[in-house]
């Protein structure tokens, strides 16, 4: 009797069991088909759609007036600024940048991010800037019409300061080369005032 072979024998078996297991495993998960995005399947991808067409317009380079009226009236406080806006992420959202000086010698930025869904029709912009912590929401109501943004303050928790409604009105005067941002407040009784205003100049 051979008995190398006899030992040899169980240690042949175990390997050929575990060896028709790995393959039989192998051909159970099939190998991911190389290039496929795999993150689709469960966040669909969208592209650009007509808000962006028209956001795109506002891309370049402008001098910025900012009037703000107090709400108790009295005498408008105004800075000048510079502005430089593009679309980013292939063409699906618009970042501004806005640098502004005030007549004390002050200087504040800020950065806002303006999107499009193509599905709902709805804008959505952020906006945070060097006098604050927190951010400011803005979210269309209706589908756009393809002539201006109409944005309406959006509460989150801990808003600090957005509880008061607030409508904004975004469009392009004398042939793109003028765009106006028109912040409207409602009071107690819901009557609204222009509360501020950005007028962006093209340059050149």
């Amino acid at each position: 009797m051979n008995i190398v072979r006899i030992l040899r024998a169980p240690a042949v078996l175990a390997a050929a069991v575990a060896f028709t297991a790995a393959a039989q495993a192998q051909q159970a998960a099939p190998a991911a088909t190389p290039g496929k995005d795999v993150q689709a399947r469960f966040e669909p991808p969208s592209g650009p759609g007509a808000g962006q067409e028209f956001l795109k317009k506002f891309e370049g380079e402008w001098t910025v007036e900012r009037i703000f009226y107090p709400p108790s009236g009295g005498s408008p406080s105004r800075a000048t600024g510079e502005a430089t806006q593009k679309m980013v992420q292939d063409g699906r959202f618009l970042e501004s940048d806005f640098t502004f000086h005030t007549p004390d010698g002050k200087t504040s930025t800020g950065v806002g991010i303006s999107g499009f869904d193509p599905k709902t029709g709805l804008f959505t912009t952020f906006w945070y800037d060097s006098r604050s912590t927190h951010f400011s929401v803005r979210q269309s109501k209706e589908p756009f019409d393809g002539k201006q943004i109409v944005l309406y303050s959006v509460s989150l928790a801990g808003s600090h300061g957005q509880e008061h409604t607030s409508r904004t009105v975004s469009f392009l005067e004398d042939g793109g080369k003028r765009l106006v941002h028109r912040q409207y407040n409602a009071d107690a009784s819901g009557n609204e005032k222009v509360l501020m205003e950005l007028i962006l100049t093209r340059k050149g």
